[in-house]
């Protein structure tokens, strides 16, 4: 392709890239390894693409073979009604006939009532899916697009996508599955409890086709990069994915091999990609490649063949048969078990040149080939009959009344209105005794109920935590630690420097009298910055439910809905346990919770409003950034609306955690769906901003090095510094350091993670905190539960100033192996501040009141 003065594409000499000749060496070695069931390389994958000829009948004769022993012989189809809620888009694809500019009158999206009628029709017509396409972010580029959405009073495309979907379940009882392109991790969340299945096509991890006169110029949600993070994304957020590969637009052999093996690798890693589709380049009139020639039958039959041996098995393959109507039985043939959705009402928007083939023309040709056509929903059966974690709560139940206890769809059986809220409340279950009562390390992993290390079904909960590690670690390799002036740098800290990032990185790397000089200078400037008195909080912990879905590969406490030990605390229950703690002379609850499919929208306001209206003057300390994104994507506003809320229903401070290691090539070895680094700063940034104070944590010793322990200090530090300056009325009001409990962990479990940090690596860490943090996070925090009380007194000569609070009943670390207790009396923490020679008093949980005798909590003469 070449490109005109103008910028466009110009068709005159469009030519494809031709291949070239394929070594037969080569190829036969391919094909035998292909036989054996070796997993291909890209170079073997590039290699199987150019067989033609009786090469070919081979390759797909494999392919067949490998097709056959995992589905047998059906093929499936979903019946669906398309739904292109907007044809702008602010990408400029030199092939697309869907997205166009504003049009005169057209308006810029479809209306409620329209998609509702067009989805009505459908359901009359047995459809069960309803599938949204629509362009890029229109409103980026558009203005009128940008004009409707705010009259409207939506703040962007999918917000307005989400409120469609959910008007089309409530309405028809069609499932919605999601096609908008480009989404955030944040936006996966916000959209994953409106719809059965999403997806994206990857089409090609080519950047060559970004340049100037290819395809791609000028598109930018096109960047493969930007793909293959949505892709990365829905893994993480265990959403059921739909993916593919356009071929013939200008691309190589290795160039769609690469592609192909990127969403292999993908699915490989979280399990949430059920099919990937084989689509092959037409050329269409007003298009810049109205004359591209088309790829060639035996190009498609080859590719689609190479990508049923590249991708995991349990990945469904598709290929659109309106694409190629008369190559049905032959591409059957290659290795396909799906045709993808078809319409008997409504054209194919993306494709409008070619129509559907009529149903039964399709299950007659399909009969031909050996198979037998069987409908099935959005979302295939094997993740129906699985739906935990795949299916969101409220999704539930749709998908439920359309489908056979195989997940297939139900024949004959019309769609019907679905109410989509969620329940008003989340019903108790079960309790919390055998958690209260259990030993250390007594978690949910299979070792604690007889099943050996791992749960059965870690896979699922985890995704592939071997492979991610590898992969994701990979990218960052170790450093060295640095050596320097360590004396210099101290000196420097205790002037009231603090060591930058690669300093802290030198001080790090202290062993011997430089690490007792390390430890010095930080008591140092901690007599300098908050004196010599211990504090500690009067609280308690409740954990309201241990139902959770996020997978932190870390976590011996999260439990699925349906496991024997889980739990789920009715909001009299938590109110009685916040009353318990005031009577007890507590000043603060601090409440957290797994994240619960079923959880109601705005459940998190209700716990707000049980424990202030039984205590209200008690402190609420609760929901972690984790909490927070998920009650917004669920209700479907802003995080900063969300917090509005829950500030307004009794919500006073919220706790720094989920923050692990703030650097996502870590975070995603510790977990496989919590919020990135960007979301849980943005949950910060607007909690500071609207006047809600946090704390910050750091969890180390487990897959991490020092490097991102300086990297999480400095990060921490730029956001105290950022909000002073923009005049925030509340900041970070502590830093606290957790290291990792390993004994029960999944992740030391699978043999990835460090058994727990060194002890002197924990004691540089506190040390090294206090000298980066100095003059912005100036309180230094503790956690007695993960080191008892000979270690605790060692910290408090480390630059910590407080010892935490006496919890009541931890619970989280307690099950991941910690034997150091579920709580302290104010006797016991004073008692380690005195076994240190320091002062002592209790604290509120903002800092701003200190009493050596106590708030409510009075301690005797003799104990003070």
């Amino acid at each position: 392709m070449t490109q005109t003065d103008s910028g466009h594409l110009s068709t005159a000499d469009a030519t494809p890239v031709t291949p070239d000749p394929v070594n037969a060496h080569a190829m036969r070695r391919a094909l035998a390894r292909a036989d054996a069931g070796k997993q291909l390389n890209a170079d073997e994958a590039a290699v199987l693409i150019r067989a033609r000829g009786e090469d070919l009948q081979r390759l797909m004769a494999l392919a067949a073979r490998v097709r056959d022993q995992a589905f047998g012989d059906r093929v499936t189809y979903s019946r669906k009604v398309f739904i292109p809620l907007t044809h702008l888009c602010r990408d400029t694809c030199g092939y697309c006939t869907f997205a166009w500019p504003p049009k005169g009158d057209i308006p810029a999206f479809m209306s409620l009532d329209q998609v509702v009628e067009v989805a009505r029709q459908g359901a009359a017509a047995g459809c069960k899916e309803a599938l949204f396409t629509l362009g890029d972010q229109p409103e980026e580029r558009y203005p009128a697009a940008r004009q409707w959405l705010d009259e409207r009073g939506y703040d962007s495309t999918l917000a307005y996508l989400r409120a469609a979907a959910i008007h089309v379940i409530e309405e028809t009882g069609l499932i919605p599955h999601l096609n908008p392109g480009v989404m955030s991790w944040t936006d996966l969340a916000t959209l994953k409890p409106v719809s059965g299945s999403m997806g994206i096509m990857m089409e090609s991890t080519s950047d060559r086709l970004h340049e100037k006169g290819m395809p791609h110029h000028n598109c930018p949600d096109k960047v493969p990069a930007v793909r293959l993070q949505v892709l990365e994304d829905a893994g993480k957020q265990s959403v059921p994915f739909t993916s593919g590969i356009l071929i013939g637009i200008g691309e190589t052999p290795e160039e769609r091999a690469d592609t192909l093996l990127a969403m292999a690798s993908s699915a490989r890693r979280y399990g949430h990609l059920q099919e990937v589709i084989v689509q092959n380049f037409r050329a269409k009139p007003d298009t810049a490649m109205r004359n591209h020639p088309e790829p060639d039958r035996d190009d498609l039959l080859a590719t689609v063949a190479t990508a049923r041996l590249v991708l995991p098995t349990r990945v469904h393959l598709q290929a659109p048969p309106n694409l190629s109507p008369e190559d049905v039985e032959v591409i059957v043939g290659a290795g396909i078990d799906d045709w993808g959705g078809v319409s008997p009402v409504t054209p194919d928007h993306v494709n409008p040149e070619a129509p559907w083939p009529h149903l039964d023309e399709l299950t007659a040709r399909t009969a031909a080939a050996g198979k037998e056509l069987t409908e099935r929903l959005c979302a295939y059966p094997e993740w129906v009959r699985r739906p935990d974690p795949w299916l969101a709560g409220q999704m539930r139940r749709p998908i439920q009344a359309l489908a056979t206890d195989e997940g297939l769809a139900r024949p004959d059986t019309a769609p019907q209105p679905q109410p989509w809220q969620a329940p008003d409340m989340l019903e108790a279950q079960g309790d919390d005794d055998r958690w209260t009562s259990a030993e250390a390390g007594d978690g949910v992993t299979g070792w604690s109920r007889g099943e050996g290390e791992l749960r059965t079904d870690a896979d699922d909960v985890y995704g592939d935590t071997g492979l991610i590690a590898a992969e994701s670690l990979a990218r960052r390799p170790v450093r060295e630690r640095l050596t320097g002036d360590v004396a210099g740098i101290l000196r420097r800290a205790v002037d009231g420097t603090p060591p930058t990032e690669e300093e802290a990185l030198v001080l790090f790397g202290a062993e011997g009298p430089d690490l007792t000089a390390v430890t010095e200078a930080a008591d140092e400037v901690r007599r300098a910055r908050v004196g010599d008195t211990v504090t500690y909080v009067v609280n308690r912990n409740i954990n309201f439910t241990n139902v959770c879905y996020v997978g932190c590969r870390f976590c011996a406490f999260a439990q699925r809905r349906d496991d024997p030990d889980a739990y789920t605390l009715s909001l009299d229950e938590v109110a009685d346990r916040a009353e318990e703690a005031w009577a007890f002379g507590a000043t603060e609850v601090c409440m957290q919770g797994g994240i619960h499919p079923d959880l109601p929208t705005d459940h998190y306001e209700h716990l707000l409003r049980a424990v202030k209206a039984r205590v209200p003057d008690m402190h609420i300390h609760a929901f972690s950034p984790m909490e927070v994104v998920t009650g917004a994507t669920r209700a479907g506003i802003s995080v900063k609306e969300f917090l509005g809320r829950a500030k307004a229903a009794g919500l006073d401070t919220i706790p720094g955690t989920a923050a692990e290691i703030l650097d996502d090539d870590v975070r995603w070895v510790l977990t496989k769906g919590k919020l990135p680094t960007a979301a849980w700063v943005d949950v910060m940034r607007n909690a500071h901003a609207l006047g809600i104070p946090s704390t910050s944590t750091m969890m180390f010793g487990h897959v991490d090095q020092p490097h991102h322990w300086a990297g999480h200090l400095h990060l921490l530090r730029q956001l105290q510094v950022d909000s002073r300056e923009a005049g925030n009325p509340a900041r970070f009001t502590e830093f606290v350091p957790l290291p990792f409990v390993h004994a029960q962990s999944p992740i030391y479990l699978a043999g990835v993670a460090r058994p727990g940090p060194s002890w002197e690596d924990t004691l540089k860490v506190h040390a090294i905190a206090r000298l980066v943090l100095q003059g912005e996070i100036d309180n230094i925090q503790l956690s007695w539960v993960k080191l008892g009380v000979e270690r605790t007194t060692e910290l408090l000569d480390a630059g910590v100033n407080d010892l935490g609070g006496t919890l009541m009943e931890e619970t989280i670390s307690r099950m991941a192996g910690s034997d150091h207790g579920v709580r302290k009396d104010p006797e016991d923490l004073r008692a380690m501040a005195a076994a240190a020679g320091r002062p002592v008093a209790e604290r509120s949980t903002d800092y701003r009141r200190k009493e050596p005798a106590g708030i409510r909590y009075r301690i005797s003469p003799d104990a003070a």
